[in-house]
This record gives structure tokens, sequence and C-alpha cells, in this order.
């Protein structure tokens, strides 16, 4: 008996002992992402972008279009900070204001590849046969055509503008985004919880948005991370060749054209653009990177 007592006396601390609140898979890709101090610079200067994107109307010092034609071309001072532009427009602020711009070429640009490119592989990979043939060519024949070649044929067609760069942008990055969706369905679409989806009787429609899109986020979102940046890419290399952006609005590519033919005397105007494209790519892939390495299942540290 008295065995007995001291075993149960001994268990009932262990009882009483809280357990530990198991987190939830997300939780778990932050707590991966937070090591990451490099990923963790990157997603910092992200947040200050959109920061300044959604109050520069409160940030800049000047509006985007303010011209002061004595103030022109002042090499950086204590008025304007990061000096001024062949109409004595400050560059400080429209660099603040065309981050507005960047991210929103980007950020649409990537949602429209990612909708239209994950339908088209998630169509391909489920259904497979001739109809997953017929889809992949159509996407190879996309792929053979480089991507700023495709958009500059497709800008060439729509006429510049805002819109039209996104749409652009957008539609030359869908086969990327098809091929990782349909890699992804097609190791996913023979598991047992797809059989049991099947077996309960889920339609296909059900069984695609609600089971295996879910579980093949992951690599979209990486690859969703670093196309933003090859979008914002893209986007200044159409608005420096003139099909993009249309001044005087503030983008960063075309504020690259507009300080070219004053690049030996005036630098200031092409170096502060660039270096703006430079850090905000720089940033996203070293996001991208983060999340890679914070998504993969199998890295538990």
């Amino acid at each position: 008996m008295s065995s007995v007592k001291t075993i149960s006396q001994e268990a009932q601390p262990l009882a009483g002992k809280p357990r530990r609140k198991k987190r939830s898979p997300w939780a778990e890709v932050w707590r991966r992402l937070k090591k990451n101090k490099a990923a963790l610079f990157g997603l910092t200067i992200i947040c200050i972008l959109f920061i300044l994107a959604i109050f520069a109307d409160y940030i800049a010092p000047y509006g985007f279009d303010d011209q002061d034609l004595l103030a022109r071309f002042q090499t950086p001072n204590s008025k304007h900070l990061l000096g001024t532009d062949n109409f004595g427009r400050d560059i400080l602020s429209r660099i603040i204001y065309g981050s507005r711009i960047s991210l929103q070429v980007g950020f649409i640009a990537v949602s429209i590849a990612m909708i239209c490119g994950g339908t088209l592989g998630s169509i391909a990979g489920y259904y497979g046969g001739r109809l997953d043939n017929f889809i992949m060519r159509i996407m190879d024949i996309l792929l053979a055509i480089p991507g700023i070649l495709l958009a500059i044929s497709i800008v060439a067609a729509l006429g510049p503008g805002l819109r039209n760069v996104m749409i652009a942008v957008g539609i030359g990055s869908i086969p990327s985004y098809a091929r990782i969706v349909r890699a992804s369905v097609l190791s996913l679409r023979d598991q047992e919880f797809i059989e049991a989806a099947k077996a309960v009787g889920a339609n296909d429609f059900r069984i695609i948005t609600k089971h295996i899109i879910p579980n093949s986020m992951a690599p979209i979102i990486v690859q969703a991370t670093i196309g933003v940046a090859n979008a914002i890419l893209s986007a200044a290399g159409l608005s420096f060749i003139g099909l993009g952006i249309q001044p005087p609005q503030p983008e960063w590519g075309a504020m690259l054209n507009n300080g070219r033919q004053f690049i030996r005397d005036y630098s200031h105007m092409t170096a502060f653009p660039g270096l703006a494209i430079m850090i905000t790519i720089f940033a996203l892939n070293l996001l991208g990177d983060g999340l890679r390495d914070a998504l993969d299942p199998r890295l538990k540290s």
C-alpha cells in the first residue's frame, strides 16, 4: 500500500503540471523567421517602405511635382536632403511618392500572376492527361520568351500607363507560378487526406481550394516574395525606356531615365533613385530567402 501511495504522490505533481501549448504552423514559421537576422532586416526595410507609401502625403517635404526653376540641379543640402532635378523638384519627395507606385505595381502584378498561374497550375496538376499537357505547353511557350520582352510587347500593344504595366508584368510572371503550383499539386493529389476527401463526396473544386492549395502555399509565398522584387525591377525597366508610368508620376525607373542625360554633372539625380531600387530589391530577396528557410519543414531548429 505504501508503494502505491508513493507512486500516486509522485504522479500527482506531474498530473497537475500544465501542458505546453502547441504552436500553430504559422507561429512556428514566425519563430524560425525571427532567428534569421538578415530576413528580419529585409522585413524591416519593407515595412518602412510601406509606411512611406501609405503616409507619403505627410512624410514627403514637398509634392512630387512641385517645381522651382530657381532651385534646379541643387546637390544635397539642408533644404533638399537628396538635391533637386532639372525642374527643381525635390528628389527625396519624389522617391517617397515613387515607393507607392513601385509597391503597388509589384504586389498587384504578383497577385495577377498568382491567381492566374495558381489556377492553371492547379487544374493541370489535378486532372493531368491531355489538359495538363495543353496548359503546360502554353506555359513553355511563354517561358521561351524573356519576361521583359513579353512585358514590352504587351505594353506596346496596350499602351503605356500604370494599369497596363501591372497587367504586362503580371502576365509575364504567370508561367513560373503555374509550374510551381502544378509540382505541388502532383505531390499532394495522391495523399491519404485527398483520398479521404473524395471518399466523403467532396467535389473537385472543394478539394482543390480547401485541401490542395492551402497545402501548397509555402513555395507560392516564397516565389511571390521574390516575384515582387522582379516585378518592381521590370516596371522600372519599362519606365526607363519610356513604356511604363509616364511623367510627371515619380516612378523610380522614370527618374533614372530623366537623370540619365545629366549623369556626368549631376549624378545625384540617378544615384538616389538607383539606390532606392537596389535597397528594395535587396530587402525583398533577403526576406524571400528567410521565408524559404522558415517554411522548409525539414528545418526543425
